[in-house]
């Protein structure tokens, strides 16, 4: 379905759209407990509630569609960037370890986006411990993704052509995954102390990482709108070429076709290169 460039818009949109979905249900969060007068919530230990306080009052709903739909959307692009990468309209992998790295950045997109869903339904009021657990399944799931997207974009051929833009979207990414985790750390610590200055500390700290997942999200439309106007296989040859300064074999496919120099030949498992 996405390999029809009409429907290149619609994967394009989808991290944009995600990070549209959560920062709307931060807003009207916010905004909601603002109107009401600021109100203490049952689940409220200090002056500012946290996220999940007002998620777990009248805008539970809002809060489990809203971070269903993040969740979902942060798993859906790096999961079509993998897509694009194997196809070669993104830079391919070109080698296992850069596979490697991207599988376990969608393995924690995964584990984060489900830990994002659970923390919306099991909600701080009514299921405090379960709620403490998978926040700290989604805060670490989503760690461990951007770490291995960044280490897979370390590894990236720095021959290709386009490095330039690559190195812009790696190092959004790394600054911004770095104060994220930062400042979870920080999160983290004061969440096992006690008093009200410390859970107010607290509170600033995750509205400040959840608006920052916001960019992070970002960061991924970028990378998507790459594959804007590239056909099956074009990053690919421009890679390799760039690798091998346009000394290349022919390479012959599984099904008994072959490419010219410098072009990818593709069997029923993508591209495949030789050199």
């Amino acid at each position: 379905m996405f390999s029809h460039q009409h429907h290149h818009w619609a994967y394009v949109w989808i991290p944009a759209l995600a990070a549209f979905m959560w920062c709307a249900t931060l807003l009207a969060m916010i905004i909601t407990w603002a109107a009401q007068g600021r109100p203490i919530y049952v689940s409220e230990d200090g002056t500012i509630p946290f996220i999940s306080d007002i998620g777990a009052d009248i805008l539970k709903p809002l809060f489990i569609v809203g971070g269903s739909i993040t969740a979902v959307g942060f798993f859906l692009s790096l999961v079509i960037e993998r897509w694009l990468r194997h196809t070669g309209r993104l830079i391919p992998n070109m080698r296992r370890r850069e596979k490697v790295f991207n599988w376990l950045a969608v393995l924690g997109a995964f584990i984060g986006g489900a830990g994002l869903i659970l923390l919306t339904i099991f909600d701080t009021k009514r299921h405090t411990s379960l709620h403490r657990v998978f926040l700290l399944v989604f805060m670490v799931g989503v760690a461990l993704s951007a770490i291995f997207t960044i280490l897979e974009y370390r590894w990236i051929s720095k021959d290709f052509g386009e490095i330039r833009k690559l190195k812009a979207t790696y190092l959004a990414k790394a600054l911004i995954a770095g104060i994220l985790i930062i400042l979870a750390i920080v999160f983290a610590v004061f969440l096992t102390q006690n008093g009200t200055k410390a859970d107010n500390v607290d509170a600033v700290l995750e509205w400040t990482i959840a608006f920052g997942f916001t960019f992070y999200l970002l960061t991924f439309w970028y990378d998507l709108r790459m594959s804007k106007g590239m056909h099956r296989g074009q990053l690919g040859r421009e890679n390799l070429m760039a690798q091998t300064n346009g000394s290349v074999r022919p390479s012959y496919a599984t099904d008994g076709t072959h490419g010219a120099y410098g072009q990818p030949a593709y069997g029923q498992g993508g591209p495949t290169y030789a050199v």
